[in-house]
């Protein structure tokens, strides 16, 4: 079930409460620029289209709203399936809106792999929302999110996860924004 990396839509998951960070985390300033639009400048080159599951304002992208607001990093991924479904795609691409140094080949890499779920991975381990999705999948997550499943890779194992292999880099390719001290080390690598 390959797919053509140009041909993949994408969504950036945006919809956390960024308690750890004290607020909108996808607003965050990052060199000057919200962090949203850093995830988006590294994305949007790799995909058909570009979305964003989140509350706010995106510029030029799309808005994808959960079904059911409040299911965690999961809701935002049913979210993804279904508008990735309604593009005509067979497979969407996820990503953090907290991690502002993705590869610039992460959905070509995530793309050439076979089975339901691709997810990126490194020595830190398994990346869970930095993963391409078969839409068809759909229907079991929503049954899987009513019966309570909230952890993207004990859902995602269910349905065989295909790791994909990226190397550790610096700064981190997944590093995640999830504190005033994560900002300050992403500052630091962009300065």
């Amino acid at each position: 079930m390959q797919s053509q990396a140009g041909q993949v839509p994408g969504v950036i998951l945006a919809s956390g409460a960024g308690r750890r960070i004290g607020g909108d985390k996808a607003q965050v300033m990052l060199a000057g620029r919200p962090l949203w639009r850093h995830v988006a400048d590294r994305v949007a080159p790799q995909v058909s289209v570009l979305a964003i599951n989140g509350p706010g304002v995106w510029g030029d992208y799309g808005h994808v709203r959960d079904e059911v607001p409040g299911l965690g990093p999961l809701g935002g991924v049913l979210a993804a399936m279904r508008w990735g479904a309604g593009q005509g795609a067979e497979r969407v691409l996820t990503v953090a809106v907290d991690t502002p140094f993705l590869p610039g080949d992460l959905v070509a890499r995530l793309a050439d792999t076979d089975g339901p779920v691709a997810i990126a991975r490194t020595g830190d381990g398994l990346h869970g929302t930095t993963a391409l999705w078969d839409v068809a999948l759909a229907g079991d997550l929503h049954a899987a999110l009513a019966r309570g499943t909230r952890k993207v890779t004990d859902w995602a194992g269910h349905h065989g996860i295909a790791p994909v292999d990226f190397p550790d880099t610096t700064p981190p390719a997944f590093f995640n924004v999830n504190t005033a001290q994560d900002l300050a080390r992403a500052e630091a690598w962009l300065a």
